[in-house]
């Protein structure tokens, strides 16, 4: 999730579960600070990049610095630096176990969204998506900020477990909001005439309300979304052409950087590819886009018939939008009546 999220759910753990010394004036202030700082750390892995290789970032975000088995080397390294300010305050052993706390809350958080977590790296290559949050929520976010404070100024255990409550319901309802739209998505394949698929669903960008559904039949992908509120409802999307190498990049030599390329790709997005309707040279990730019923990706690789055996594919991202985008999706939240609804 965003820093910010990732910070407060960081300072929240400690601040709940470390019982307060009775000398003890700031502590939940400086535990705080310390699991904020600890819970966001996990992401300096942005930093491993190259200038050549754009798909080197995807393959090492989320990867040895959010595993399950990295968290207490990596609270280790953050206490190292922090007991640097802090050592006539509190002791090394203790300024580990707070950071123990909020460094283990940035996988599992980041393993509740879409995007992919290697939580069981280095025995699995399997990247763990819960699907139960956007990866920027306010509404799970501020809540959780305001608890953290309110602990740290007025010396509040009860706030932060109001705030560890919160995050923990939100997040229950992240879950059983992704099955209703598994369901909703079902019964639109059904409708379709379309058996023996399995549908995917994720929350649009901000919330749990509307979701983007995708399944796959007879080669392609089938895109639409899903509003499961007191009632339900669906906006039908479009389909496209799932990606298939060898009829729609018949030039590509197999053993080329760009064919391994495309198999990179294919990992981080969990085989969810399609060429772009709009760039033949451009293979998308069919579970992002600006609208939850789009198939335009917001991101993807652009081949190049005319590159070396050795060079990489280009990177490319379409995160603007306009307003008309931000019309349909104001409108889809609010339950509009502009396209098909069911019950």
């Amino acid at each position: 999730m965003d820093p910010l999220s990732q910070a407060a759910v960081g300072a929240l753990a400690p601040q709940a579960l470390l019982e307060k010394p009775a000398s003890g004036q700031r502590y939940l202030l400086r535990v705080g600070c310390i699991g904020a700082l600890a819970g966001m750390a996990p992401d300096l892995d942005v930093f491993i990049r190259s200038s050549t290789d754009p798909l080197l970032q995807l393959e090492f975000h989320r990867q040895f610095t959010h595993s399950l088995i990295f968290i207490p080397i990596g609270a280790a390294l953050c206490a190292s630096v922090f007991w640097l300010f802090l050592r006539n305050q509190m002791g090394f052993l203790s300024i580990w176990l707070i950071a123990c706390l909020g460094y283990g809350t940035h996988g599992l958080l980041d393993a509740c969204t879409t995007y992919g977590t290697l939580l069981f790296w280095p025995f699995a290559n399997t990247r763990v998506a819960w699907n139960n949050v956007s990866v920027i929520d306010p509404l799970f976010t501020l809540p959780v900020l305001a608890c953290v404070l309110i602990a740290a100024l007025k010396q509040s255990r009860l706030a932060a477990w109001v705030g560890v409550a919160w995050g923990a319901m939100y997040l229950t309802l992240g879950a059983i909001q992704e099955a209703r739209a598994i369901d909703a998505g079902l019964k639109l394949a059904t409708m379709r005439g379309h058996d023996q698929i399995t549908v995917s669903a994720k929350p649009s960008f901000g919330n749990v309300l509307l979701w983007k559904t995708i399944y796959e039949y007879d080669g392609q992908f089938w895109v639409d979304a899903v509003r499961p509120g007191m009632t339900l409802t669906t906006f039908k999307g479009d389909h496209v052409d799932k990606l298939n190498v060898t009829e729609q990049f018949p030039w590509l030599d197999s053993t080329s950087q760009q064919a391994g390329d495309i198999e990179r790709f294919r990992w981080f997005s969990s085989d969810h590819l399609a060429v772009d309707k709009n760039d033949p040279l451009l293979v998308v990730d069919m579970r992002y886009s600006h609208l939850p019923n789009e198939i335009t990706g917001l991101w993807g690789i652009r081949l190049d018939p005319h590159a070396a055996p050795d060079q990489h594919v280009e990177w490319v991202t379409r995160r603007s939008t306009d307003t008309e985008r931000f019309a349909r999706l104001w409108a889809m939240l609010k339950g509009g009546s502009m396209t098909h609804s069911g019950g």
